[in-house]
């Protein structure tokens, strides 16, 4: 018996008088108004601060009534699909622009955008033996651990790392901005050796590259990729790179700087928040549930037995059982997510790329089908359609990307949100945040342990 991870019978019992006692009545939820995830029943999030840093539209405003619209997405002001159509007309990369954008609140010129791009190749190296010392001992299975405790032990190397003055906020944000991407590939690799005995390949970052390039030539051991595939790749990071001051893990980042820590252990708290199934983890589910229906459905045109498929797992007859459709809807947008968008436009061209059309036809039926299966078995408040979610795992899965790195590749972009806002929270030198939890519990009187029954 290992007595660090075995459930003994008496730990056990406990678990169950602890679940006996955590339960309360959903009832006084809606007898004290309480907002439950800080959204009200149609979505609408409690308001708890100000940002100049992104907007997300889902609703517009018409005679007094909030009337839902197709979302759109704003970095600085600035709309992402025409940010995203900017530079790929000028056949540029994106996420360096997007990053500068984020951080400093304007778009950058030729020459402003050449400085930030070389000082993040600058920083793009990690501390002497910090690959053989950290990242190759005791590597976990989880690329999101791997990556916080990386992250937190990179502390010890810094000999300002309690400083949170802006100027080395930010130069330990443009830091982790840079090293994200080693932190991840190197993780992986290492897991990958040592747990399933795959070769142990490290390849430096190649000065000159863009981060999405950086990302497939450090992985792959050919170091080889397509101009395509660093492209789709760019724009996904481009997409995931900022989402308001709302989303759990960017509210994290809130929290936890407000209350005056370093910046290692706000990032590493955000980490963990990303890391769940419920954020930055769902396109896993995503391609896992697609995973079991390819093997389930016989006919992957047949819209009658896709169907059958969908409800059955409304119902909890099949995949996880949970009762969800992974991939569709979300906490805000109601009409449509402008990052599925997007993604689904150049999704097309990588699937005739891979060869992988069938699966690409399979995918936008079920986007079609899923909304309206939805809405005939569920009471809705809100419109459903496809997230970013339902097409990035399908992209990462053309890649040829580990599972094990899509939300540390999540991660690889979010960051530059995470430090747009800890900047911002740091700036603006706001109080702790503390919101309310009433208490619920009746009070009584204490008992002596003779008089205590068992």
């Amino acid at each position: 018996m290992n007595k660090y991870t075995d459930l003994s019978p008496k730990l056990m019992e406990l678990a169950d008088l602890c679940k006996k006692n955590t339960v309360i009545d959903p009832e006084l939820y809606a007898k004290y108004d309480v907002k439950r995830g800080l959204r009200d029943i149609s979505g609408k999030g409690v308001l708890t601060g100000l940002t100049e840093i992104c907007e997300i539209l889902s609703y517009s405003l018409v005679d007094n009534d909030y009337v839902p619209c197709e979302g759109k997405l704003y970095y600085r002001g600035v709309d992402v699909e025409q940010i995203i159509q900017g530079f790929m007309l000028e056949q540029r990369f994106g996420f360096e622009e997007v990053a500068y954008l984020l951080l400093f609140g304007n778009l950058p010129t030729k020459d402003k955008l050449q400085d930030f791009t070389h000082l993040l190749e600058d920083y793009r190296e990690l501390p002497p033996s910090f690959v053989r010392d950290i990242i190759m001992k005791a590597p976990s299975k989880d690329m999101m651990n791997t990556l916080a405790r990386s992250v937190l032990t990179l502390y010890s190397y810094d000999e300002k790392a309690e400083d949170i003055s802006m100027e080395n906020v930010l130069r330990q944000s443009l830091q982790l901005i840079s090293v994200f991407p080693l932190l991840s590939v190197y993780g992986y690799q290492a897991s990958s050796h040592y747990h399933y005995g795959n070769s142990l390949v490290i390849h430096p970052p190649k000065e000159g590259l863009s981060t999405a390039e950086n990302i497939l030539y450090m992985l792959r051991p050919n170091m080889m990729y397509t101009e395509l595939e660093a492209k789709i790749l760019d724009i996904a990071l481009v997409l995931h790179a900022e989402h308001g001051g709302g989303n759990n893990s960017t509210f994290t980042t809130h929290v936890v700087t407000s209350s005056g820590t370093d910046t290692y252990s706000s990032v590493a708290a955000s980490l963990g928040s990303l890391k769940g199934p419920k954020h930055g983890g769902a396109n896993i589910k995503v391609m896992q549930m697609f995973d079991d229906m390819k093997e389930n459905i016989k006919d992957w045109a047949d819209e009658e037995e896709i169907s059958e498929y969908l409800r059955n797992l409304l119902n909890k007859n099949a995949f996880d059982k949970s009762g969800l459709i992974y991939g569709m809807g979300h906490a805000v947008y109601s009409i449509s997510d402008p990052r599925a968008n997007v993604l689904k436009q150049y999704v097309r061209s990588l699937s005739e790329e891979k060869g992988l059309m069938k699966e690409f036809g399979l995918y936008e039926m079920v986007e079609r089908l899923a909304p309206e299966i939805i809405a005939s078995e569920r009471k809705m408040y809100k419109g459903v359609s496809a997230n970013v979610d339902f097409y990035s795992g399908f992209v990462y899965h053309m890649l040829d990307l580990p599972k094990e790195l899509y939300t540390p590749i999540f991660a690889i972009a979010r960051i530059t949100g995470w430090s747009a806002h800890r900047l911002e929270e740091l700036n603006n030198a706001g109080k702790i945040i503390r919101p309310a939890y009433k208490s619920v519990s009746k009070h009584r009187n204490y008992v002596s342990m003779v008089e205590r029954a068992e």
